[in-house]
């Protein structure tokens, strides 16, 4: 930080602080402050600092900041524009909430092209910041999980059907929101920035539903989409053999990716920092060794490498099966598609997952788990 001043040091610092107060953090470093210099303004960071914990009006954080209402309504619409602001309507009046990073203004910084932020350096910076000794850990290590694996429906087992809940299938969510929106896979975008991005769609593929697409169409950051648009986009990405992660919740999820293990941060936490990133869904594949002929096809297509080829009988090369693992499973059918002989079949776990019912319960689980509850 010696190219700023003592006192901007500090803005930025306090920003920093009030950034990993949040259920998910920001564990502090230099690459974090190199991200918040390029997001934003020191007055912006100043005013960041001072934002509460929950949801406020502008009459409150103008009395926390000293920042006449008018002038900070300026600041809070371009924060706002940048993702570093939710701003939301509730009973008739306008509340504001300072963005996380994670789920918040990294993804928000990749869901679109625009010149307002630099995307390069940002894109570089988010890279190294990831990989950060504490990152991955503060990200992805409190028990309860950000994400939530959905299987694909169409492989799901036909006798137990109808014991499938609603937050296990992508498309009841979808149709219960009656649409969303449309973005960019902001993790693609990120890669295709550093030149590492794979042939699995950037454009118009991650999903966002309820009053998170409302808000991400308002503020330019997607764009408005039918039922029927996101079911395709379902659709399609599953016969692209990516994973359906979805918000940990039973009800009302905002986003839905659809995922690949080289570019999702979430997946890569798992094959690259060994952690359980994910909740699996309730479903796990079953290999016929009798149908299997250990071609491997399955192998290639598992985004975390939960699957392997081994011998059934050591020595005879002839015996070859796949072999899943099961505690790094996801259970999310992408193998399945691939098997040309129907050797795998999609069958319920032996113990059931059921996530937290909203997003105030999963941030307070997680909030309670991490000792940041208050």
């Amino acid at each position: 930080m010696g190219h700023l001043g003592i006192a901007k040091n500090k803005v930025y610092l306090a920003l920093a602080q009030r950034l990993d107060q949040n259920p998910v953090g920001a564990p502090f470093n230099q690459t974090l402050m190199e991200i918040l210099y390029r997001l934003y303004t020191e007055t912006q960071a100043e005013i960041g600092s001072k934002f509460p914990l929950q949801a406020c009006r502008i009459d409150q954080l103008s009395a926390a900041t000293g920042i006449e209402a008018a002038a900070l309504e300026k600041h809070l619409d371009d924060m706002a524009g940048k993702g570093l602001v939710i701003d939301i309507q509730r009973k008739g009046s306008r509340y504001y909430m300072l963005s996380p990073m994670v789920i918040g203004f990294m993804e928000y910084t990749f869901m679109r092209v625009t010149d307002r932020v630099p995307m390069q350096e940002l894109a570089e910076l988010f890279e190294a910041y990831h990989h950060q000794a504490g990152v991955p850990e503060e990200f992805f290590g409190a028990p309860t999980k950000l994400f939530q694996t959905w299987a694909y429906e169409s492989l799901m087992p036909g006798e137990v059907e109808t014991e499938v809940l609603s937050y296990e299938k992508a498309s009841e969510m979808i149709r219960d929101a009656g649409g969303g929106s449309l973005t960019m896979c902001y993790c693609r975008h990120q890669a295709q920035h550093l030149g590492k991005n794979c042939d699995a769609p950037i454009e118009d593929v991650c999903t966002s539903l309820g009053a998170a697409a409302e808000w991400l169409v308002r503020r330019g950051f997607a764009r408005p989409a039918t039922t029927d648009e996101l079911l395709r986009v379902l659709d399609r990405t599953e016969q692209l053999g990516l994973v359906h992660l979805a918000d940990n919740v039973q009800n009302n999820p905002a986003y839905l990716c659809h995922c690949c293990g080289c570019c999702c941060g979430v997946l890569r936490a798992i094959n690259e920092h060994h952690m359980q990133s994910v909740h699996p869904s309730n479903f796990i594949p079953r290999v016929d060794p009798q149908k299997c002929t250990g071609c491997g096809t399955c192998v290639k297509r598992c985004h975390v490498k939960a699957v392997a080829v081994a011998e059934l009988t050591p020595g005879d090369k002839r015996s070859k099966t796949a072999v899943v693992n099961e505690d790094r499973c996801l259970g999310c059918g992408a193998c399945i598609r691939g098997c040309k002989q129907e050797a795998i079949v999609l069958v319920r776990r032996s113990t059931i997952y059921v996530p937290p019912k909203n997003k105030k319960e999963q941030m307070l689980q997680i909030a309670v788990q991490k000792g940041k509850a208050r």
